[in-house]
């Protein structure tokens, strides 16, 4: 369908005023699922195995936050963005714990369909064909959570796992880095199309052995998000963050202390509008 003829009087020096669309990731038990859990007016989509919201609400770590019963299926997660984006409610945002849990139901629904269930080499493994194959349902997935935000007004929190994995350096030795666990195609278009892309981390200090010379990791209760992309980890961000933002020692806390840094980097930029 050829799209609408555009002119010179369709040009705005405006933004969309939508919100935001990010990825938040780190390691197990670092917060991610309690820091979305103070966002405004959330409500949880968790996918398969993903038990952490009622765990800590069953703790009373965390009041009693609105979430989904576990998806079980691709069909299932699509049909909750579905309602999500057509009846009336008043959430205002969309937490999805986690990302690589939508994208397993995503690869299980592509392998039943067009491989006849088959993960083996002569089905979905076979040079890779189902990772490549599930990229139009994933990008349609992504489409799927634009429409909501733009429909809704809701923002899109993505919670993801994350693993170390070397990094194919091409400009010199290669080295190791905190990135989602998710695979690489998946993840090319997930970060594209984020916004925001967080790092969580405990906070980590190294002692030397005089002797040894050898250091040793002490870990702090101190967690730390980080905005900026870095060698040791993925990250970014559109909104002038600082780079590192302390957590403390609640998800309501990280919570207040991540929106301090975005309402300062709005100010900050509005300063530089001023004096430029």
């Amino acid at each position: 369908m050829p799209g609408k003829r555009l002119s010179l009087a369709d040009v705005t020096t405006k933004g969309t005023g939508l919100p935001n669309r990010y990825i938040l990731h780190g390691l197990e038990k670092c917060g991610k699922t309690s820091f979305g859990a103070y966002t405004p007016n959330p409500v949880f989509i968790c996918t398969r195995g993903e038990t952490g919201l009622d765990t800590l609400i069953d703790a009373s770590r965390l009041p009693e936050v609105p979430h989904f019963p576990e998806v079980q299926t691709w069909p299932e997660l699509l049909s909750i963005l579905e309602s999500l984006t057509t009846e009336e409610h008043g959430y205002r945002t969309l937490v999805i714990d986690t990302l690589n849990g939508a994208e397993r139901l995503c690869h299980e629904e592509v392998c039943r369909r067009d491989f006849n269930a088959d993960w083996t080499d002569r089905g979905f493994m076979g040079y890779m064909r189902g990772y490549e194959v599930s990229l139009a349902d994933w990008r349609s997935f992504l489409s799927s959570l634009d429409k909501l935000r733009e429909t809704r007004h809701m923002a899109i929190l993505c919670l993801c796992h994350t693993r170390i994995k070397t990094f194919k350096n091409p400009e010199g030795a290669d080295y190791d880095r905190y990135q989602p666990d998710m695979h690489e195609k998946t993840w090319g278009l997930s970060h594209k199309w984020a916004d925001v892309i967080l790092f969580i981390n405990f906070e980590t200090f190294v002692d030397q052995d005089d002797m040894t010379k050898k250091g040793k990791a002490c870990m702090s209760q101190g967690r730390i998000m980080y905005t900026e992309r870095h060698a040791a980890y993925d990250a970014g961000n559109r909104l002038g963050l600082p780079p590192e933002i302390d957590m403390g020692t609640s998800g309501a806390k990280a919570w207040e202390n991540f929106l301090a840094a975005v309402k300062a980097a709005r100010n900050n930029g509005k300063d530089g509008e001023t004096n430029g």
